[in-house]
């Protein structure tokens, strides 16, 4: 079995968070990430973040969505929620057609490192193509 790198897995205990959930239960999702400090107590020096979250659905399934609120409390990030919701959904749209686009103009070139098996032909002898 191979040795694992040496890695540097430790948490920022300056930077913690409580996580609460608030739905609708009919068009998404609220996540008020609350700051806290190490012993779990509300760090009022900090600002609470808002993540939204949505689906959309696309050809090969629903797609999540997640997008940051610009908000003071809970109240406002709900009243927000549409407008930080169709932004996200934009930007997830532009993502996925940029995506898109690179995967049309990416072209497999035989002996660039492509195996020849992949293409249906076979190794010649001698072990690959000759130049």
């Amino acid at each position: 079995m191979a040795e694992m790198p040496e890695m540097d897995i430790e948490m920022d205990t300056a930077s913690l968070y409580r996580e609460e959930v608030y739905t609708d239960r009919k068009i998404g999702t609220i996540r008020a990430l609350v700051p806290v400090t190490s012993e779990g107590i509300a760090d009022l020096g900090r600002k609470v973040i808002y993540i939204g979250e949505a689906q959309i659905v696309t050809q090969v399934g629903p797609l999540p969505v997640s997008f940051e609120i610009d908000a003071p409390n809970l109240g406002a990030a709900a009243a927000g929620y549409g407008a930080a919701a169709k932004v996200g959904v934009e930007r997830t749209i532009q993502q996925l057609q940029e995506m898109r686009r690179q995967q049309a103009s990416s072209i497999i070139v035989p002996g660039a490192g492509a195996d020849p098996g992949i293409l249906g032909g076979s190794v010649p002898p001698g072990g690959g193509f000759r130049r």
